[in-house]
């Protein structure tokens, strides 16, 4: 694909002439649209990240608790810690393979609602659990409807969502996996540990119950020939006095062009790859920037940092600035750009983690061993003198959630929805969900040994070093959608074309 100007081109005028027209007639379009019904279906379908989010930050108030535990049969292990925090990640892994074959198969909606059973047998597990087994497997089911989600939910609401609305809705699964992790947050401090999962269940079964009335992707019913049915979706998701015709035509020509199945042939294709290895990248940068072991041990690494308040309070509040950011980003995205946003989201968590590192390397691991120990050193820490170096890791995490919340954490989800092409769409965001996890689970599992042998600043450095590679990618690789239509991304990366996006 040329990138360069096309200064020389002759068919320049009419390239941007096209994408012009398109671009207002869109605008035009989306005011006369009832988005009520659209909300709804995207509310019910994002429940599924609140449970994800909920289910990945779980380890976090559950293992000091564990820790502590005198009966053998519930006391967790060195050896077990790693492994609690990171088969969720492992499940992930499962759970995108299965999308893989489920998306285009079943359904975006379908596969979205297959996801209920390993959640809710995986929390029940958790929450009867008479063994450190049944705990490791409830992570791995949890695990597994979150690696369903994670490449399912992003696909379903870019095609029943357009132009005017995709970035917003696109930050939403993102804000919901934050509100999920803030209420764990939030209950474990006033919740037991065998509560908490048990509580899990319930966005789990109403999101079963409300996508039961929600239509499938007039994308994907089209696809299967279900024209009428696709049609009767896109009334009920525009409502019945709009324009929808115009949209229905022009979703049905994106999608007869992708009719046949993708071959290997096809992959050599840069209208196929291209978009296929942005997203692939990008989700693995965002796993290697820490986000998870982040989360999974904000607790256990607060303590060790002698934090200026309790590890539990702590987490909760960075919970706080985690959702406060992804409200912002949301309500932004469609204004500001995706590019601006990761700039600034990178250039966040930069600084923050090397900060982080340089306050470990200069206090903490002069003075204390370099084991990161899961329960509060000091549950009851004196009142006076208070150590107002303290609040530096806080400040720290927060402006790293902040950052992460802002552009890497929504947006990745958002893109890769948006620039993989339709017909590799359902099979090629189950790959990207797949690869990102098996490096969050390597990352995940290697955080605590790589913690104990190298000290904790060694990981932060690791983390700075990304992000700034998360700056590069950026400038080099990511193209602008905001404000274009699915089928204006698909023609640029068929055509090359930057009319269409610029």
């Amino acid at each position: 694909m040329d990138n360069k100007p096309l200064l020389s081109d002759p068919e320049k005028s009419n390239y941007q002439s096209v994408g012009k027209a398109l671009r207002e007639a869109e605008k035009k379009y989306i005011k006369t649209l009832d988005n009520r019904r659209m909300l709804l279906a995207a509310f019910s379908a994002v429940l599924g990240n609140f449970s994800f989010g909920y289910g990945l930050v779980y380890p976090s108030p559950v293992l000091p608790v564990l820790e502590g535990y005198t009966d053998p049969v519930l006391h967790i292990t060195d050896a077990e810690k790693s492994w609690f925090g990171s088969v969720f990640a492992l499940g992930c892994c499962f759970g995108g393979i299965s999308s893989m074959f489920l998306n285009d198969r079943l359904g975006r909606k379908l596969s979205i609602m297959c996801s209920a059973f390993p959640a809710a047998v995986g929390f029940l597990l958790m929450g009867s659990a008479q063994h450190i087994s049944m705990l490791l497997l409830g992570r791995i089911l949890t695990g597994v409807a979150g690696g369903m989600t994670s490449s399912s939910i992003p696909v379903y609401i870019s095609e029943i969502s357009h132009a005017g609305l995709r970035g917003a809705l696109g930050a939403c699964p993102q804000l919901m996996a934050v509100c999920g992790a803030l209420v764990l947050y939030a209950l474990g401090l006033i919740l037991p540990w065998r509560w908490l999962a048990i509580a899990g269940e319930v966005p789990v079964l109403l999101m079963l119950f409300l996508l039961c009335f929600m239509p499938d992707s007039p994308r994907f019913l089209i696809s299967q020939g279900k024209d009428e049915k696709a049609l009767q979706a896109l009334i009920w998701l525009r409502g019945p006095n709009t324009a929808y015709r115009g949209e229905f035509q022009r979703i049905k020509e994106s999608v007869l062009k992708a009719s046949s199945s993708l071959s290997c042939t096809e992959l050599s294709d840069p209208y196929y790859y291209k978009p296929i290895l942005i997203s692939v990248f990008m989700r693995c940068l965002q796993q290697l920037s820490g986000i998870n072991p982040i989360l999974t041990y904000l607790e256990p690494i607060f303590n060790r940092t002698n934090v200026i308040l309790r590890g539990g309070y702590d987490a909760a509040l960075v919970g706080l600035v985690r959702l406060v950011s992804v409200l912002v980003a949301a309500l932004v995205m469609d204004k500001a750009g995706r590019k601006i946003l990761l700039y600034t989201s990178s250039s966040l968590m930069l600084v923050s983690s090397l900060s982080m590192g340089l306050y470990v390397h200069f206090t903490v691991d002069m003075s204390n061993s370099t084991n990161l120990t899961m329960v509060d050193s000091d549950p009851h820490p004196p009142v006076d003198p208070v150590n107002y170096l303290g609040i530096i890791p806080l400040v720290c995490i927060m402006l790293y959630i902040l950052g992460y919340a802002f552009g890497w954490g929504p947006i990745t989800w958002l893109l890769m929805s948006e620039i993989l092409p339709l017909k590799a769409r359902g099979t090629a965001s189950g790959l990207c969900v797949m690869v990102s996890w098996i490096t969050g689970f390597v990352l995940t599992e290697a955080f605590l040994p790589v913690v104990n042998v190298f000290k904790l600043e060694t990981p932060f450095f690791f983390f700075a070093i990304i992000s700034l590679c998360c700056i590069i990618f950026t400038y080099r690789v990511v193209p602008e959608t905001k404000g274009r239509t699915l089928e204006q991304i698909e023609s640029y990366f068929r055509t090359g074309r930057r009319s269409f996006i610029k």
